[in-house]
This record gives C-alpha cells, sequence and structure tokens, in this order.
C-alpha cells in the first residue's frame, strides 16, 4: 500500500495535494511551520519541523511512509538535504518537484549572485529604495547597509521587531503584474533582490522590474544532493503509479 508524505509549503505542493487527494492515495502533508495560518489542505496535514534527518527518518519509519516527496520551496535547502538523506537511511525513495528556475530575458537588468551575501555587496552605497523579495530568514546581513530604504513583504505580520527598518507589506501571492507596478511605483523603488524560485506565482515582480527597466540583483537556488527531480504534478503521479487527471 502506498503512504506519502508531501513535504509542502509552496503553490505546487497544493497541487499535488489536490491531486493525490482526488486519486484517494494515502498521505499527509508537512508544513514547515514558518506560516502562521497555513492554507487548508485536503489531506491530513501536519506542521513543524521533523527535528533533523534522525527525526524525519523516526517519523517514515513510524508512520509507515512508502514515498516522500519534497515540494518544498527550491531554497528550503536544509529541509531537501535533510529528505536526501533520512530517505538514504530509511530506504525510501524520493522524488522533487522542483519548478524550473526563471530565465534572463530580453529587457531584463540582472545582477547574478551566488547568495545573500554577495546580494548584499551587490547592492550600492549610495541610498536607493530596495524592495527585498527574499523572505524573512534571510533580510538580517542588510542591516549592515542602513543607508537604503527596504520595502518587505510577508505572508504573516512579524512578531518580534526587524533587523534592519524596513516598510512591511503583508500579503499572501500570487501577486499580479499590474500590482507589482504599482508596489514599485508607489514606493519608488530603485533595486529588487529576489531569489531564483522559479514558477508563475512571483512572477510578476520581475516581469514589472523589467517594464519599469530595473535592476534585479538575482540569488541562485542553493546546491542539492543529486535526487529524482521532475517540473510536474503528472510526472509525480505517474511515480506513485497513478495516472493523473488534471482538469477532470
Amino acid at each position: 500500500m502506498t503512504r506519502a508524505l508531501i513535504l509542502g509549503g509552496t503553490a505546487d505542493a497544493s497541487l499535488l495535494a489536490a491531486e493525490i487527494a482526488r486519486a484517494h492515495i494515502d498521505a499527509v502533508y508537512s508544513y514547515g511551520g514558518r506560516t502562521r495560518a497555513p492554507a487548508d489542505q485536503p489531506l491530513p496535514t501536519r506542521i513543524g519541523g521533523f527535528g533533523g534527518v534522525s527525526g524525519l527518518a523516526d517519523y517514515i519509519r513510524l508512520e509507515c511512509i512508502t514515498h516522500v516527496i519534497d515540494a518544498t520551496h527550491p531554497f528550503a535547502a536544509e529541509m531537501s538535504r535533510h529528505a536526501v538523506e533520512a530517505c538514504a537511511q530509511t530506504g525510501t525513495p524520493l522524488i522533487a518537484l522542483e519548478r524550473a528556475p526563471w530565465t534572463k530575458a530580453p529587457g531584463d537588468t540582472w545582477i547574478e549572485v551566488a547568495d545573500v551575501t554577495a546580494a548584499l555587496a551587490a547592492l550600492p552605497d549610495t541610498p536607493a529604495n530596495v524592495f527585498l523579495a527574499i523572505g524573512r530568514q534571510h533580510i538580517a546581513p542588510f542591516a549592515a547597509k542602513p543607508q537604503h530604504v527596504y520595502t518587505l513583504r510577508f505572508v504573516d505580520p512579524p512578531e518580534a521587531p526587524l533587523p534592519l527598518a524596513a516598510d512591511v507589506i503583508v500579503s499572501r501571492g500570487p501577486f499580479t503584474f499590474d500590482g507589482e507596478l504599482e508596489t514599485m511605483r508607489a514606493r519608488d523603488i530603485a533595486w529588487i533582490v529576489a531569489r531564483n524560485s522559479g514558477g508563475d506565482g512571483a512572477r510578476a515582480k520581475i516581469d514589472a522590474a523589467r517594464m519599469l527597466s530595473l535592476p534585479v540583483i538575482m540569488i541562485a537556488r542553493p546546491r542539492l544532493p543529486e535526487r529524482l527531480r521532475v517540473e510536474s504534478v503528472a510526472e509525480i503521479m505517474q511515480w506513485l503509479g497513478h495516472r493523473a487527471c488534471l482538469g477532470a
């Protein structure tokens, strides 16, 4: 019998959960716990970490998990690495549902960097209005350049003081092209710092930056261990031994 564990938290993971529920596959959807009000799922749901590699391996054994699907954010590197190690320890098949990264289009002004440290170094020294579209876990280094006026966007209001002065927008995506244009124009944004997460839900800010001829400091995805990887829900369903019927 199949019993799948979905490591989720993304729009792609929600699409997968819906398809797995329609196929009546036994599965558990796991949220990492960073979002205080996660979207409801049509599957049994757990919230919170596992306690590292050993904790995840114990969970796989205890819950009789037969398949693990890593549908976390492309920058959730620690969870993805833990999944690789835990599945190797337990002999559990693992697959990653990972959207393709964005590619540079004509008119884009990208400064491509390897990590957050390099992104900070790429910002100018002269004061500017900067949209930090990188999630709350990675903003602290930018306090080293306090001359900038930062705009941040979170799903939930911050519970604790932020490590830098910033204008915080509380909103849940996906975001529209017109909405992103309005945001950038209203705040006179001059620079954008983004992670190359790929997909459609967060792409509007990249398209808006192109329209406004704004430079984008684009942070590359972290390197992850070798693993089976696909880009569509249909491929996951085939891997699970079920024919996908999206749209039915």
